[in-house]
């Protein structure tokens, strides 16, 4: 590395410092802008001094807790990995956390993990070279950023393609946009997927984008599918199938919003077991999904079923994604929501709760969270109804929430509305009883900002210290 990039590499680390210091935020995107001006392949420079490799981490949900999960397994196992942790997922986010590497001497780290947003996987691909891929699913998400889903499985597809031999790809099986990105590829594959149908229906339950088979275009059927597009699927005109999974997820049990049971069946070759079993503690289908494609990308690492399995069963959640705290000793629960498949598997989950809910449900439309709330029509609310005994809606789009709420058949008498943020928090604990749970399912900036009035009143750390 010539001088002038080393130079440029203590700026941004400098700015990353005082981003923090002073309060301008955790340093996890500015420092990457800085970098990337003044050394363009800074990026590519470290990954390349990691010597076990790059591994990255895209999806439309469960990116966060699914590359959490992955770098807490490889802590476990004795590698702790470079890690985005913050959640700074687009290129800019990589670069800043790449900054960590130093400029001198050896790395302090075997491998970085990237959580990877979806439009901004191509160029991680081609600046980092990955030694493995893992791919979670394709679902519409703020369509007014990325388009269609068909338009991010091309450019995916296009990067994939330019992947070695030596590069391993991990894809979700039961997610046909995602499945069929394997077609032709010099890198390895493997296979991932749910082989427990009792977690699924003969037929799609939810808005589905990816429902048309990808080599003719004919509809294709499910038996089961188990939310959204993600099941086991065939095509009746040309005979196209699900590939059948290396890694499948045996038997699940699902103890409501206390946690799940995994009984995960693993290639013999490649694990040298036939099967781990895991308590997760965390709830619902799809964080059970998350913990089976991290382990899968585990097993294709080589790290040991013990590391996992630990791992996986001390495992807290990424802040805002069933983040758990107390607040004025009121009891709290956190669910990320973001678009419709996210929305209708968190709704599903909370409706499982044995107590009537208590719920603060925030929707802004910043950019960050997509400008377009037409997705909350989309999401299955309905499951709350008979489940609710107060909700309080808040955020830049309200309104659009208590109609939505409305129209899905919840009692108008239960809601209040409230934009402001703080006052709608308080008024959302004033419901409750330090009894009873009060349930958050906020946007992304939503959640920010009610993470920032919790830090505010001495109740959470910042992201980047948490």
């Amino acid at each position: 590395m010539s001088v002038r990039d080393q130079l440029a590499l203590a700026v941004a680390r400098a700015t990353q410092w005082g981003s923090r210091r002073f309060g301008l935020g955790g340093g996890t995107n500015l420092p990457g802008r800085v970098a990337r001006r003044l050394a363009p392949n800074v990026l590519r420079y470290q990954a390349g001094r990691l010597s076990g490799g790059v591994i990255l981490v895209s999806g439309t949900n469960g990116k966060t807790t699914t590359s959490r999960m992955l770098a807490t397994i490889l802590q476990q196992a004795g590698h702790p990995a470079l890690h985005n942790r913050a959640g700074a997922n687009l290129i800019t986010g990589l670069t800043a956390t790449a900054l960590d590497l130093g400029v001198w001497g050896a790395p302090a780290f075997d491998h970085a993990i990237f959580e990877v947003d979806e439009a901004h996987l191509p160029a991680a691909i081609a600046e980092t070279q990955p030694r493995v891929v893992l791919l979670l699913n394709l679902f519409r998400d703020q369509l007014d950023r990325y388009g269609e889903v068909d338009t991010i499985a091309q450019k995916w597809r296009k990067a994939l393609a330019t992947l070695p031999p030596s590069a391993t790809v991990v894809l979700n099986a039961d997610d046909p946009a995602i499945a069929d990105l394997g077609r032709d590829l010099q890198a390895q594959v493997r296979f991932y997927g749910l082989e427990d149908a009792r977690h699924g229906n003969d037929s799609l339950r939810h808005a589905a984008d990816s429902i048309f088979c990808r080599r003719c275009g004919t509809a294709y059927v499910y038996n089961p599918a188990y939310y959204g597009h993600i099941g086991r699927y065939h095509c009746p005109s040309c005979g196209h199938t699900r590939p059948t999974p290396t890694i499948a997820l045996q038997q699940l049990e699902l103890d409501g919003t206390r946690g799940s049971t995994l009984r995960i069946g693993l290639d013999e070759a490649a694990a040298g077991s036939r099967a781990l079993e895991v308590d997760l503690p965390l709830p619902g289908l799809y964080n059970a999904l998350n913990a089976l494609a991290a382990t899968a990308a585990a097993v294709a690492l080589a790290y040991p079923l013990p590391a996992i399995r630990t791992a996986l069963e001390a495992f807290s959640a990424a802040f805002g994604r069933i983040e758990r705290f107390t607040v004025a000793e009121h009891p709290v629960l956190m669910a990320l929501i973001k678009n419709p498949i996210g929305a209708s598997e968190t709704v599903r989950m909370v409706a499982t709760a044995a107590e009537p809910l208590d719920l603060l449900i925030a929707i802004n439309d910043r950019i960050a969270d997509g400008a377009d709330v037409s997705w909350l029509w989309d999401a299955d609310f309905e499951a709350l109804v008979g489940k609710v005994r107060s909700v309080v809606v808040s955020g830049t789009r309200a309104e659009d929430m208590a109609v939505r709420l409305k129209y899905a058949g919840l009692d108008p008498a239960l809601l209040t509305v409230q934009p402001n943020l703080a006052l709608a928090l308080d008024a959302a604990l004033a419901n409750t009883t330090p009894a009873t749970t009060l349930t958050l399912l906020p946007t992304y900036t939503a959640m920010l900002e009610i993470r920032a009035v919790l830090v505010d009143r001495g109740v959470l750390k910042p992201f980047w210290e948490s």
